[in-house]
C-alpha cells in the first residue's frame, strides 16, 4: 500500500508541476510576450519570409473554409506563400486528398445504369489549371485584369489539374458521365473544347458554358443549370470545384467536393 500511495504522490507532483508550467506559460503569453504568441502559429510564410501581424496559413485556412469571403485579392503579405503553396507539393497533396475521397465516395454508389448518373466539375482550377497564368500575376496578389487573362485562355494552352483527370477517368470506368460546367462565356466553347480535348479530357455529356442570358452570380447560375440538368432527368450524383460558389446554392447534387484555391474568390 506505501508503495501505491508514493507513486500515486509521485504522480500527483508531476500533475502538479505540469498545470504550475502550463499556467505559468499562459500567464507569460498573455502579457504580450512576442515571437511566442502561439507555438503553432507559422511566424513565416512558406518561402521562409516573415510575416509581421497575419499568419498566412490561418488567412488560407479561412478562405478554403468559406470564412473569409468577398475577397478581391490575396493579401501582399502573403503572395510569397501562396506562391510556394500552389507550386510546391502540398496543394498536390491536398487536391489529391479531395480526389481519391471523392472516387471512394463513388466507388460505394449503386447506380441505375441507365446513364443519367452525372458528375459536375467546374473547368477553371478543376478541370484545367489557370496556375500558369497566376504565376505571371502575383499568385492572386495583383488586381484582376480580365482582358490578360482572357488573352492567356483563348491561347488554350492551359493544363490540367493531374488529380482531376485521375478522378475524370476513374468515374467514367465506373459508368459515371461527366458534366462540364464553367463561368466562361459561351463565346470561348471552341478554345475550350480544344483545350480540354489537348489536356486529357476526351469525352463528356454535356459541356455548360455562361450565355449572354445567364445573369446573376456565378451561385445563381450554376444552380440554374444543375437545376435544368435535374429537370431533364439527370441525377447530379457528385459536384467538385474549387470555389464555393461551384458546390453552394441550390441542386448541387448528392455530394460536394471542394479543391484548394487560395488564389481568387469567385461569388
Amino acid at each position: 500500500m506505501l508503495l501505491i500511495s508514493t507513486k500515486h504522490y509521485k504522480m500527483g507532483g508531476v500533475i502538479l508541476v505540469l498545470w504550475l508550467f502550463l499556467f505559468a506559460s499562459s500567464v507569460h503569453l498573455s502579457h504580450g510576450i512576442s515571437n511566442e504568441i502561439h507555438l503553432l502559429r507559422p511566424l513565416h510564410g512558406s518561402g521562409g519570409h516573415h510575416v509581421p501581424g497575419l499568419s498566412c496559413l490561418s488567412w488560407r485556412l479561412g478562405v478554403e473554409t468559406n470564412n473569409i469571403i468577398e475577397w478581391s485579392t490575396v493579401p501582399q503579405a502573403c503572395e510569397s506563400y501562396v506562391g510556394h503553396y500552389m507550386l510546391g507539393r502540398q496543394y498536390q497533396k491536398d487536391s489529391r486528398v479531395v480526389a481519391y475521397e471523392a472516387f471512394a465516395y463513388a466507388q460505394g454508389l449503386k447506380l441505375a445504369g441507365d446513364g443519367k448518373d452525372i458528375w459536375v466539375f467546374d473547368i477553371d482550377d478543376t478541370a484545367l489549371s489557370t496556375l500558369p497564368y497566376h504565376a505571371n500575376h502575383g499568385f492572386g496578389a495583383d488586381p484582376f485584369n480580365s482582358t490578360a487573362y482572357n488573352i492567356w485562355i483563348y491561347e488554350g494552352k492551359a493544363p490540367a489539374l493531374p488529380e482531376s483527370l485521375m478522378l475524370y477517368k476513374k468515374l467514367q470506368s465506373l459508368g459515371i458521365k461527366v458534366v462540364l460546367i464553367t463561368g466562361r462565356s459561351e463565346a470561348k466553347r471552341n478554345v475550350t473544347t480544344e483545350n480540354l480535348h489537348n489536356a486529357g479530357f476526351h469525352t463528356w455529356e454535356k459541356l455548360i458554358l455562361r450565355g449572354s442570358s445567364d445573369t446573376g452570380t456565378a451561385v445563381v447560375y450554376k444552380s440554374n443549370a444543375r437545376k435544368k440538368l435535374e429537370k431533364s432527368g439527370y441525377r447530379i450524383v457528385g459536384n467538385i470545384g474549387d470555389q464555393w460558389s461551384d458546390i453552394l446554392g441550390t441542386n448541387v447534387g448528392n455530394r460536394t467536393f471542394k479543391l484548394p484555391d487560395p488564389m481568387y474568390y469567385v461569388s
